[in-house]
């Protein structure tokens, strides 16, 4: 028990002694260059003009897109005209037919009433 008491007494001079020493003094940051603030500057301007570059492509990029589904809506209008007009003039076909097919069982009805009345 004697050995325990002691070592923990020495611990605690020992942590004593150990939060006592001076910390180590802390190095100053030194003042930036000229070379880092022109570089710093550089890259600034490098970052901006690639930032504008960016931009400048996605704007290209919104008015392909915006194009291409205007003329995809144009193609789209066309094709529902034509099927409308081929729905007209199926349909002025059909009743020219029937109209023709109608004169044509007329006249052979004509043809062939004088003979049955003979």
């Amino acid at each position: 028990m004697k050995n325990v008491i002691a070592t923990l007494i020495a611990g605690l001079f020992a942590s004593a002694a150990f939060a006592q020493t001076p910390a180590p003094a802390a190095t100053p940051t030194p003042a930036p260059t000229k070379a880092d603030v022109n570089a710093a500057k550089a890259e600034a301007k490098e970052t901006k003009a690639v930032a504008k570059a960016d931009a400048k492509q996605a704007k290209e990029v919104a008015k392909a897109e915006a194009k291409e589904t205007k003329d995809v809506a144009k193609a789209s209008a066309d094709v529902a005209s034509a099927k409308a007009e081929a729905k007209v003039d199926k349909a002025e076909a059909q009743h020219k037919a029937a109209k023709t097919k109608a004169k044509a069982h007329a006249e052979e009805a004509k043809a062939t009433a004088p003979a049955a009345t003979k």
